[in-house]
């Protein structure tokens, strides 16, 4: 797996402070797209076990509420392998921060559903470390920059692990 960007101190991806990793990689092409030079899945660096320890590492301080993983496309299956190992790690050594998920793909049914077109061998454990996932492709008609982290209407801000199960985290 190869990443376009690490964004140390991000504010723009999720809830509080953050580190943003974004992958390489993108079968959706969306139309109007912020990020096409991360379509590539060779574009940019190899993320390695280098670049796991320095994202976990930049997640200790306590004003970090969390990590982000975006795109290109993070969950397309080629990615989930790759980032299965730094999710897991997260976890373990930050239970109370959480993982946003940014995904072009829809969660019931390309991402829940076993027959769905992104659901591969990682999805599921991947699926467990997501605390927050903004699913849907981007569609350029539907954008609205007054949304909270998404860009068009139909894309959905969701925390994954509500005590009902999934749940909308915003409905403006």
């Amino acid at each position: 797996m190869n990443y376009a960007e690490i964004k140390y101190y991000d504010i723009a991806n999720g809830l509080g402070v953050r580190t943003s990793l974004f992958v390489s990689g993108c079968t959706h092409r969306c139309k109007g797209c912020f990020n096409q030079i991360a379509w590539d899945f060779q574009y940019g660096n190899e993320f390695t076990e280098e670049t796991m320890e320095k994202i976990l590492d930049s997640c200790k301080p306590g004003y970090i509420k969390g990590l982000s993983l975006l795109g290109g496309e993070p969950l397309e299956p080629e990615n989930q392998e790759g980032l299965l190992p730094l999710v897991r790690e997260f976890k373990k050594r930050f239970p109370q921060k959480d993982i946003w998920c940014y995904t072009g793909y829809t969660y019931e049914t390309d991402l829940l559903d076993p027959k769905g077109r992104a659901h591969c061998q990682a999805t599921d454990e991947l699926l467990t470390c997501i605390d927050v996932l903004v699913d849907g492709e981007f569609i350029q008609e539907e954008a609205d920059i007054t949304l909270k982290f998404r860009g068009s209407r139909n894309q959905r801000v969701m925390k994954l692990h509500g005590e009902n199960g999934p749940e909308l985290l915003f409905s403006d």
